[in-house]
Order: C-alpha cells, then structure tokens, then sequence
C-alpha cells in the first residue's frame, strides 16, 4: 500500500457558526472569519496558541474558561498538494485517522464526505476525483455543542450535569467535562490524514486467534481467518501461505499453506516447541512475527499480510453474583492459570488529543515500573491508537478495553445504534490481533446509573446498545474474546435481587469517599475491584504551574483551586467538594488539617499512598477468593487535584512509590490487627516457587523473622507480628532467589505525626 501523508502545514479559518457546512454541498466560509497557519495533526487551540490569539499557557488560573466562547465557532481547514502521475490510482482512499468531529470534506471543490465521528478512522474514495498535479482539500468542522442542541434529548436518556452535549455526539466524553478532566470542546484533524492507494488484490482483513495453548508442552493451536479483495478471479493457480518467524525475523518456526478455493479461508495451525505470551510476572510476553501471503505456483507474491502476534488463551471467568461466603466469581486465566491482577485505569493522556502521541510512552513505562500486568482503557476517553497497544503486546500488560461510552443513559434509536455499530465494526478489527487485548466491556457504569431509574428501567432490557449492538458486533468480529457489557455489571439476576452492593463480582468501590479502613472499603465482597481510588495533592512545584502566587494558599474558599477541581465552567458546582474532600482524607491520618502548604501537600500524599497500600494489599490478601484491582488512576491529563498518583506534569506523588513496593510479585504484607496481633501474609504471584527470608521490625527491634517457600502462584501466613499500642511505622524486608523487596506498615492508633511519617517515608 503506497501512502502520500498530508500532514504538517494547513491554512485554518475559523468564526462564530453561521451555518453548518454538512447542510451545504458548497464551500462556504464567512469572509469575517480569521485566518492562520495550522499544523496537522493538531486542535486548534493549539494553532490559536501559536498565533498569539490564547494564552500559552491556558492550564494556568482560569484561563482555561477562555475556551468557552470557542464552543460555538465553525472551523475550516484547506491546504493545496500535488500528485504526480504514479502516486494513485481510482482506488485511491483519503484517510482520516481521527478528526474531531462534525466534518465536511471538499476535494477539488466537490463534497465527499460527511463525517461525525472522532473516536474512530474515516476512508473516502477520491479516485475519480484526484488528479495529476495541484489538488485543493477543504474541510469544515460544525460546532458540536450547536450541533448537538438540535436534538431533543428524551425522557428515556440521562448524563451528568455537564454532559447531556455528549450523548448523540461521538466525541470522547470527558470533553464536555469530567470530574477528572475540564471542559475543553475541541476540534481539529487530531490524527495523522494521508491519501493511501490499495493493491487491486490484497488481504481485506486477517483474523488470528488462539484456540488452546498447553504450557507443560509449549504448545499452541491458532486459527489464521482471511478475506481477500482481488478482480483477479479465479485463482487456481494460488495458495495462501502462512508462516511464523521469530520477532526478529532470523528464524522460521511454522509455515503452512492452503490452496484457494474462495475469497475467504481460514487455516488452522499447530504449533509445537512455541513460547507462549504471559503477562507481565508470569513468564516471557513472547511474540513472534506472523506473514500471510498469496503466492501462484511460480512464487511470486502476489498479496501480502504481516503483524506481530502472541500466542495465549485469555478467559473472564465470571458468575452473576456473590456473596459474603465467596460463592461467586471474577477472575482472568490465561494458558489455564489463574492470574491475579495488579493494574491502573487509563484516562485520558492530554484535553488535545492530538499531543497524545509524545506523553505515550513515557506515561506506558510508569506501568510497567510499577509492574501493573492489566491496564482498563476507561470508556469516557478516545480509543487510544495501535502504538498504544504494540506497547502492551512488548510489555506483557493486558488490556481491558471499555467502548467509548459512560456515566450516561444514551439513545435507544435505530439512527443511534447504527453510529455505534459503525464505531465498533471499525474499532474491533483495528485491535483484536493483539495478545495483550484480554477483554472488551460495553461501557463505563451505565448499569450501575441505571440504578436513578428504578424501577421504571432495566439495563438488561433497555440498554441496546451494550445487551444487543456492541455485543452483536462482538460476537460477529472477535468471537474468540469475552464481553462485559458494563463495568460494574449487572446481570439480570443481580437486578432482580436489586443489585445490592454485597452481591456484586465486580465492582466500583467509591461510596462515601471516607475513611480508607472504614465499613465501606471493608464490607465489599466483591472478588474484583475495577476503580477505587483516593485523593493526592499535586507536588508544590506543579500547584505553582497552574495557580497564580496569590491563590497557592489557603486552600479554602479559593476559586483557583475549584477550578483545578475540576470545575468544568465557573458557575459549575458538581465537583466543588473534591478540595474539602482531600483535605478531609488527610486530616482522618493525622488528626488536623495542615495550616501550611508543603505539610498539607504531604499529609495529603500520604493519605493516598497508604489508602492504595490498603486496597491493593486487601485484595492481594484475599488471594484466591480475590482476584484482581484496578486502582485509579495512574496520571493527570490536565494539571489538577485528583486521584492520580502521577500529575500532568510528570511529579510523582508519594503513592507511586508505595504502589511500586505493594504490588510486587513476591510481596509480605500484615492485616489489620485482632486479638492484638498482625497476620503476616506472604503472596507470590510467579509461576515458580520462591524460597525467602524475611524480617520485620520497628526502628531497630525486631518483631519477627524466618524463611520460607512459597509456591508458585502462591500465598502464605509466615507467622504473627504484635500490635503497636502507639503510633509508630513497621518496616517489612526480605530476599532470596536472587530477588529482594521491601515494605512497610504505618502500627498503632491514629492519628500519626506528621514528623514521624515523614521520618519513615524518607527511609
């Protein structure tokens, strides 16, 4: 396939909307509009910024509000390119990778295309209309918010007080407002946009999956489905041929190969003396580079197909409800072991997505630092690209893939539903061969907001677009691979009961907000939690970035950190409380609220780092009858207060080390304390048995030592530790088998010294 990139530079012209250019077949543009030089991939904000017409720096103070008077402009791109003679053909295709959002496409000055969503990739036929030399493209982009005020939301739908924009728009939701991300309604070409002329016969599409693996015999069994597109017809003459090399290419594993009888095949391949993919702790994520060719008997090639891939079997083992005996369940197995999982959530990287590319790999390389082996990509953000996954399939870090839908009840319409039909027919195909892809899952909590219309509605019966569109597509596109129609889900068993929040498998465990030990977080029996978190104050360094010198201090009734909140608009109140919150989750630790800045900064930190200690360590505690947690969220896409552990800017907070110390595959760990004594529990989350030893103490005394093995995938009680009567810090430390680790637990009864803690989080 040759491509020819347009990106770089465009002109961009933009106003307040007048009239929407989809109603139009003709080029349009106000001759009162602005004009300026754009980049591509860009958002216009960023093209503003440049040309002096934003400030620089729109994370500062409230700067970010100047926004608001853009939501209702119109937008035109335009840019000139040649072409010379061999550079397409009339298969030739323009390719949008991603362009936010409502846009109408002119080349040569006829319209093409009508274009509405952003979360996915859009190809348009121009070979009748390119020609040899100069070629004039025109886009125009409506306002979403205008557009969107068209529709008369009915009674059957719902959002959150700044989101009732996003629910006929395919536009990530976040953008509207979050409580973890401003209100920033974009626009612009945000991905890459080229013309790319197709072979007359190629491969249409290549579907690998792996049907069984067997570890004890490094064996694996795939299925290679094809479809080709050729005028070329019949090929009798042909084979599809498939072969496996290593990753490097310098050795052929497996070849095979199937005479053509139809467009379409599939060929079926056992593989033996194959090293299978294992996430991240249990064992090598071994990838091996696949080809698909179509040959005739001379050799010749005549369609080629190529990609990486892992070979691995992952299963969502799930029951509809649970209860506090464990009598449920929610566990991954891949190869036939059950692996418990240690992740994150994904949100988005940047409010302009089309900087998301240069914040990628740096943020990817904190999971694995951290040494996350799942990471949920959180349905209020873009779908993130290939490079994204690549990393993952490299990394042994599985993904759990929400579609793009949350916190809302969306149109039950037969014009909505064939918008997300089209997204996930586009979406499903773009990222099924990757290994490190274990789950697809309907939506963000929508069950769970169907909980406001009780009794009156019924997620398992009104929500079509999970129960029937997404999981039909599913079904058809990626057969192989399990669906969750929503996070948290409730089946219609649980609805029944009433979804009671001690009968759910999996769950969101947010509630109160309060103390991090308290009933809520403890009283949970679900076997998998997929979003708890807590607050963490951003370093001092970054607060000084995004606030002006007068409003650093006091917190309190200080409209500079509400807005920082996030508060989507100033007249905004939903997410006001998130200061007083944070606040509030420290002075539970240390018994007050810190007059000066750096000790609430710390005191603050350190509230979110010991409540993620004691989630993570809950869960990994109840290894066996608890199977995973995904905490949130590991980094900011826009510099604010939140739950992250990393902040816009890169500063780690206190919590990424403890995070770091907690979620280690062999990891010694003490529960609370009855009876006056701490359990010590050991876990080993290898698939090999670890010999250790181990030692605890405060400050110099030793409270308890020894060894032991643990077995593979295992977990062990070392023994008992005693009760502190003051508030004091245990220190945890063991090695063996050429490994060594380390943690601590914060003993006795609250509240702690600031002095103190300090004290121990240096060591």
């Amino acid at each position: 396939m040759d491509r020819k990139h347009l990106d770089g530079s465009w002109k961009l012209q933009f106003g307040p909307q007048v009239n929407r250019a989809s109603q139009s077949d003709t080029i349009q543009i106000p001759e009162s509009f602005n004009g300026i030089a754009a980049t591509v991939p860009g958002n216009v904000e960023l093209d503003m910024i440049e040309a002096g017409l934003l400030p620089a720096d729109l994370d500062h103070s409230h700067n970010v509000y100047k926004l608001r008077e853009l939501e209702t402009h119109q937008w035109w791109y335009s840019r000139s390119f040649e072409v010379s003679e061999n550079e397409w053909d009339d298969s030739t295709e323009l390719v949008f990778e991603g362009i936010d959002t409502l846009a109408s496409v002119w080349l040569n000055g006829v319209k093409i295309a009508q274009l509405e969503n952003m979360l996915i990739a859009h190809r348009v036929p121009v070979g009748a209309l390119l020609r040899t030399g100069p070629n004039e493209l025109v886009i125009a982009i409506d306002s979403t918010v205008l557009a969107a005020h068209e529709y008369e939301v009915e009674p059957g739908t719902w959002a959150m007080e700044n989101n009732w924009e996003s629910l006929h728009i395919r536009k990530a939701a976040h953008s509207f407002g979050w409580d973890i991300m401003p209100r920033i309604i974009s626009a612009g070409i945000w991905r890459s946009v080229y013309l790319e002329t197709l072979p007359k016969t190629r491969f249409r599409s290549v579907c690998l999956a792996t049907i069984e693996t067997d570890p004890e015999k490094n064996f694996a069994r795939m299925v290679a489905r094809w479809d080709l597109k050729t005028e070329r017809w019949p090929l009798d003459d042909c084979s599809v041929r498939l072969s496996v090399h290593t990753i490097d290419k310098t050795k052929k594993v497996f070849e095979t190969q199937s005479p053509v009888l139809s467009p379409h095949g599939q060929i079926w391949c056992d593989l033996n003396d194959i090293e299978l993919w294992w996430p991240l702790g249990f064992g090598k994520a071994a990838l091996y580079h696949i080809t698909v060719d179509l040959a005739n008997q001379a050799g010749d090639v005549l369609a080629n197909w190529s990609s990486h891939f892992g070979f691995r079997t992952i299963r969502l083992n799930k029951t509809d409800t649970t209860n506090a005996d464990g009598d449920g369940e929610f566990a991954f197995i891949v190869n036939g072991e059950k692996i418990f999982i240690k992740g994150t959530n994904w949100v988005p990287l940047d409010a302009f997505h089309s900087r998301d590319a240069d914040r990628l790999a740096e943020t990817h390389q904190m999971l694995v630092e951290l040494n996350c082996n799942m990471i949920r990509c959180w349905g209020g953000n873009v779908y993130e690209d290939t490079a994204f996954f690549e990393l993952c399939d490299r990394a042994g870090i599985m993904v759990w893939q929400d579609f793009a839908f949350g916190c809302a009840l969306y149109p039950q319409t037969p014009d909505f539903h064939e918008k997300v039909r089209l997204e996930a027919e586009a979406i499903i195909p773009k990222f099924r061969n990757h290994p490190s892809l274990a789950l697809w899952a309907g939506n963000n909590e929508i069950d769970a907001f169907y909980e406001f219309a009780k009794p009156f509605c019924d997620p398992n019966v009104d929500d079509q677009v999970s129960r029937e569109v997404l999981a039909s597509a599913c079904r058809r596109l990626d057969p192989v691979r399990d669906y969750l129609p929503s996070s948290p889900f409730y089946s219609s068993k649980l609805w029944e009961m009433g979804a009671p929040f001690d009968a759910r498998p999996e769950d969101h465990l947010w509630g109160p907000r309060d103390d991090f030990k308290g009933k809520f977080y403890t009283s949970s029996n679900a076997h998998f939690a997929s979003e708890i978190g807590y607050h963490g104050c951003p370093a001092r360094s970054s607060l000084e970035k995004m606030m002006s010198p007068d409003s650093l201090w006091p917190w309190q009734e200080n409209e500079e950190w509400l807005t920082h909140a996030v508060r989507p608009q100033p007249r905004g109140t939903a997410y006001n409380y998130r200061v007083q919150l944070m606040a509030s989750q420290a002075k539970l630790l240390f018994g007050k609220v810190p007059e000066e800045l750096d000790d609430f900064i710390f005191a603050s930190q350190v509230s979110q780092a010991e409540a993620l200690k004691f989630f993570i360590e809950r869960f990994r505690m109840g290894k066996g009858r608890r199977s995973g947690i995904l905490w949130w969220n590991l980094r900011d896409g826009w510099p604010e207060i939140s739950d992250a552990i990393v902040d816009y800017y890169g500063a780690k907070k206190l919590a990424f080390r403890v995070v770091q110390q907690v979620q280690q595959d062999i990891c010694i760990m003490l529960s609370e304390p009855q009876d006056g004594l701490h359990q010590v529990i050991a876990v080993n989350d290898t698939r090999h048995p670890v010999k250790i030893e181990f030692l605890i103490t405060e400050a110099d005394k030793p409270l308890l030592k020894g060894s032991h093995t643990l077995d593979a995938n295992g977990m062990a009680n070392l023994g008992t530790a005693p009760e502190s009567t003051t508030a004091t810090c245990y220190h945890i430390s063991w090695q063996g088998d050429g490994l060594k680790g380390s943690n601590h637990y914060l003993a006795g009864p609250r509240p702690f010294d600031l002095d103190l803690i300090r004290a121990s989080y240096e060591m």
